[in-house]
């Protein structure tokens, strides 16, 4: 693949390495070590390892689909398709895994501070009290009588 997969890789690595100050093998050892001391550390090498595996996945299923298309005359027959589909859906896995590896790295991301749906607490252990409304009340009359109308 080009170097888009090395970029996206690349990118979240670099953020990860600069937010937590060591590089991502030192820090999977570390959480390797101690799974507990750190929470957010220990889902951010979660879900980076995700990410890699669904990055090699888009990987295979690309070098499939190029290899089906060098070889068939017909590049776009239903096993060709079919190949098309798997590397469509790749991509969204890797996508939607890149995109949880940079909310958990957002400290300004919704909910990243106190328990919220992503950390197992109930939908509505975040929000305050609800706060009371009623229908807004319609005058009798108009504040400035309109000319022409007659009552």
């Amino acid at each position: 693949m080009p170097d888009d997969a090395e970029d996206v890789m690349g990118v979240i690595t670099q953020q990860i390495e600069t937010r937590f100050h060591m590089s991502l093998p030192e820090m999977c050892q570390a959480v390797a070590a101690a799974p507990h001391a750190n929470q957010q550390a220990t889902e951010i090498v979660h879900w980076h390892g995700l990410l890699s595996q669904a990055q090699a996945e888009l990987e295979r299923a690309e070098d499939d689909l190029v290899t089906a298309l060098c070889e068939d005359r017909v590049p776009f027959d239903d096993p060709a398709m079919d190949l098309a589909h798997r590397v469509n859906a790749a991509v969204a896995i890797r996508d939607g895994r890149a995109m949880v590896v940079r909310f958990l790295l957002d400290a300004n991301a919704p909910d990243q501070r106190g328990p919220g749906a992503w950390r197992g607490a109930s939908a509505a252990a975040g929000r305050g009290p609800a706060l009371r409304t009623s229908p807004p009340t319609r005058p009798l009359a108009p504040a400035v009588p309109v000319r022409g109308v007659t009552r």
